[in-house]
This record gives C-alpha cells, sequence and structure tokens, in this order.
C-alpha cells in the first residue's frame, strides 16, 4: 500500500514538472513570436531588398532582444534570492544588490558593443539609425523635431546639443528592459536639455504657450 502511494506521487511530481517544462516551452516560443515579428517590422522600414539581408538583420535584432531579455530574467532571480538571504541583514543586502546591478551593466554594455558590431556589419550607419530608432518608439526623432517646432530660435549649436544628448539617452534606452523603461531615459535627458535651454535664456513655459497657440492655428487653417 506505501509503495503504491509511493509510485503515486512520484508520479504526480513527474507530470507537474513535465506540465511546467511544457508551460515554459510554449511561453518561450510565444515569446520569440512576438519579438521576431517586432524585428520584422523594424526591418521592413530601413530599406533593405535582398532577401536573405532582411533575413539576418532580423535575426540580429531579434537575439538582441532575447539576450536583453535573458539578462533582466537572470537579474530578477539573483535580485529574488539575494534578498531572501538576506532578509534580516539591510547592509549585506544592499551591498549584494548593487554588486548584482553592477555586474549587470556590465553585460549589457557587452552585448551592447558587441549587437551594434553586428548591425555596423550588415547595415549602413543610416540604417543602423533606423534600426535604433525602431528599437525606441522613434522618440529621438520625434522629440528633436518637437524642441525644434516649440522654440523657433534654436541656434545650430543648440541643435547639435540637443541631438548629442537625445543619441546618448537612445543607446541606454535601446538596452532598456520596457517601454517604461526606455522613456525614462529620454525622460531624464529631456530633463538636462530643458536645464541646457532655460541656461541659455529661453522661456520654456512660454515658449510652450506660444507653440500651442500655432498649433492650434495651423489645426484651424486645416
Amino acid at each position: 500500500m506505501k509503495l503504491s502511494i509511493l509510485v503515486l506521487l512520484l508520479s504526480c511530481s513527474s507530470l507537474t514538472i513535465t506540465f511546467a517544462q511544457d508551460k515554459a516551452a510554449e511561453e518561450k516560443l510565444a515569446y520569440i513570436k512576438v519579438i521576431t515579428e517586432r524585428s520584422d517590422k523594424i526591418v521592413a522600414k530601413i530599406g533593405l531588398t535582398n532577401e536573405k539581408k532582411i533575413e539576418k538583420v532580423r535575426n540580429i535584432i531579434r537575439d538582441q532582444y532575447s539576450n536583453l531579455n535573458d539578462i533582466y530574467a537572470n537579474r530578477d532571480l539573483k535580485i529574488k534570492d539575494l534578498k531572501e538571504k538576506n532578509a534580516s541583514n539591510k547592509v549585506e543586502r544592499d551591498s549584494a544588490l548593487a554588486k548584482a546591478n553592477r555586474l549587470v551593466e556590465a553585460d549589457l554594455a557587452k552585448l551592447h558593443k558587441k549587437y551594434i558590431s553586428k548591425l555596423t556589419a550588415q547595415l549602413t550607419n543610416e540604417q543602423v539609425d533606423l534600426v535604433k530608432n525602431g528599437m525606441t518608439y522613434n522618440i529621438l526623432p520625434i522629440t528633436y523635431k518637437a524642441y525644434q517646432e516649440e522654440i523657433l530660435t534654436l541656434t545650430e549649436d543648440q541643435k547639435k546639443q540637443i541631438m548629442v544628448w537625445l543619441i546618448e539617452a537612445r543607446e541606454h534606452a535601446i538596452d532598456a528592459e520596457s517601454s517604461d523603461k526606455k522613456h525614462a531615459w529620454f525622460g531624464k535627458y529631456k530633463g538636462r536639455i530643458n536645464n541646457y535651454l532655460s541656461a541659455q535664456g529661453y522661456d520654456l513655459k512660454k515658449e510652450g504657450i506660444e507653440w500651442e497657440k500655432r498649433r492650434k492655428a495651423g489645426a484651424q487653417a486645416n
């Protein structure tokens, strides 16, 4: 009787493990499908015509999304483990978490460098920029255009500085783990840009009001 119960328990345990493995495999396939479709949309907008190159670039982008996901998934598991192990020692916990985050940043930097190298081996600089914009919801060109429309008197040097910071924001945003985190990087640099423009003598509140008036006038005219 005891042996039968043991066999039954082992069978149930085996079925549970198999079910969990099957579920994980299904989730992985679903995720691969999502990032493949996302990568296809990005590649469709960069002007490639050779089918083999299209597939190759698509796979490079898809694999980058997958590799980034792996880094963040492993980080989350590591952080959970560290919090559990150091639950009663805040100093040790915070030190361990800071170290773990530094390691993640190092891994992201290495992956970023390899990724850009792979893209530049297949694409022109302009096409690489389009890929970067595609991975960050085109926030850079949209924001750059908005600054020029809001402040009509920007000098060329000021436009150049704005672009420098938006490019820097994009480089960080490419590696961010979510849409919110990508937008947050641009938000951080927009704060820097706004401070810079204020120091240059612009009244951003006033510029914003005047821009809104021009937009409304343009909408009414159309």
